[in-house]
This record gives structure tokens, sequence and C-alpha cells, in this order.
């Protein structure tokens, strides 16, 4: 079984996300969604609350194979997790050039880490590359329409929470 690890924040998960999630799918047997707390970040949303946001929106909205797909947090290094769950595989997500050079270097020492473990990077569809969760959140707490950037129940928890 060829196994993937999908890390981020996904504070919250957004149809760019996904795009990358039902790539990876296609490419996986399966495929771990994997979000963490990075310490020089600052959360809208708790760790528990961003599980239970991309639970939602995959299982719930979108109906996705629960087989095919984990969710988890973790607290380690992203080529541990890989270990923990026999992948050999991270999978990353750009959106524009200047993603590029972060994760290229993020690629290049996860590889000085583990060199069994490859990063694929994927680009969401293009009406999707330019969404992130950072103007997601932004428009919600302004009180913009965030319907074409993330599903129902996401919807509904930014704007319970702004």
């Amino acid at each position: 079984m060829k196994t993937a690890i999908y890390p981020g924040t996904f504070d919250p998960i957004t149809y760019g996300h996904i795009d990358v999630i039902k790539k990876s799918l296609a490419i996986f047997d399966r495929v771990i969604i994997a979000t963490t707390d990075n310490i020089n970040k600052k959360y809208h949303f708790y760790i528990d609350e961003r599980l239970n946001i991309i639970n939602n929106s995959l299982f719930k909205d979108l109906r996705l194979n629960k087989k095919k797909i984990k969710v988890v947090a973790f607290d380690n290094l992203t080529v541990d997790l890989c270990k923990k769950y026999n992948a050999n595989t991270i999978i990353r997500g750009l959106r524009a050039v200047s993603d590029f050079e972060y994760e290229f270097q993020l690629a290049g020492m996860n590889k000085k880490l583990n060199s069994k473990i490859d990063t694929m990077f994927l680009m969401s569809d293009v009406e999707n590359q330019i969404i992130s969760s950072k103007f997601v959140k932004e428009i919600a707490s302004l009180g913009g329409n965030i319907d074409r950037f993330v599903t129902k129940s996401t919807v509904k928890i930014l704007k319970n929470k702004s």
C-alpha cells in the first residue's frame, strides 16, 4: 500500500487544499492529512478545532473515502510521521512561484533528515490557486462571502468564530 503524508496547518482547510488531497488520492492508496501547531504561527483555530473542520469538510461535506484518508495531529518532524505511517512521500501544495523557494528548501531538509523520503509538489486547479487560509479568514471576518473557497461546514464555523 502506497501511503503519502500531506502536512499543513489547514487553518482552515480550503478548496485549494482539497484539490491537492484529491490529486494525491489518484496517486496513492492512502493519504494521511496531518495538522500541527507550528510555533512560528498564530492560529485562528485550535488544533482540535482544525481536526474537526478537516474531518467535516472531507467526510461530511464532500463524502470522500474514509478508508483512503486518515486525519491526524502531530507535533514532531514530518519525516518521523512518515516513518510511523510507513509513508515514503510527503505531499506539498504549491499555489504560486513565491511558495516554491520555501517548499524547495523544506523538501531538501527533509531529504537530508531521511534520504528515503521524497517530496511531491502538487498544484490545485487554476480556480483554487489563489485561495489561502489567511485570505479566507480575513474575508470572513469582514463579512464577505467565502462559499467558493471552503466547504459548507467550514463556512458555518468561520461565521460563528468571526
